[in-house]
């Protein structure tokens, strides 16, 4: 039917499911994380924030997790040179950061996973550990980052901390 489309959606158990997994991770690797686990509207259905994360990864991981569920890609994945006026565009509501996995199966998006508080790589790694726990699941794994974060163009007092 033309007026119809399939959908799936991830549900609370699945959430957790995948909460679970993305912390036994984090656990694995030493590397304390705020977690999000969003439906595929960008709802949030789970979270953790895990002892000795940074308090703002509370806020680009829920960003991070809507951004992959509502563009149906991994974050990250945007030029460097377009990030800032895509983000603009959608009145900040849109992340280029790292670490962002649209929950896939079967070709449906039917949620995402997003991770932060370490490098962009860890995160990403986190966020691909707990959408591993949904059978299925598409793990991207010829994703390649192009944003700023990943480039190197992103400056600081402590770039080894972004470069990881």
């Amino acid at each position: 039917m033309a007026d119809l489309k399939d959908a799936r959606i991830l549900t609370l158990s699945g959430a957790l499911k995948v909460l679970d997994a993305a912390i036994a991770e984090a656990e694995r690797i030493g590397q304390p994380m705020c977690i999000a686990v969003v439906d595929l509207g960008g709802n949030l259905l789970a979270f953790g924030r895990m002892d000795g994360s940074k308090a703002l990864s509370v806020i680009s991981s829920t960003c991070k997790a809507r951004t992959a569920a509502l563009s149906g890609e991994p974050t990250g994945g945007a030029h460097a040179d377009v990030e800032i006026q895509i983000a603009l565009a959608s009145d900040s509501q849109w992340t280029n950061l790292i670490g962002g996995l649209p929950i896939r199966v079967g070709g449906l998006v039917v949620g995402a996973v997003a991770a932060g508080s370490g490098s962009g790589a860890q995160d990403l790694a986190v966020a691909r550990a707990g959408a591993a726990a949904i059978p299925g699941a598409d793990m991207f794994a010829d994703f390649t980052p192009m944003g700023a974060e990943d480039t190197g163009i992103v400056r600081g007092s402590h770039p080894e901390k972004i470069r990881g």
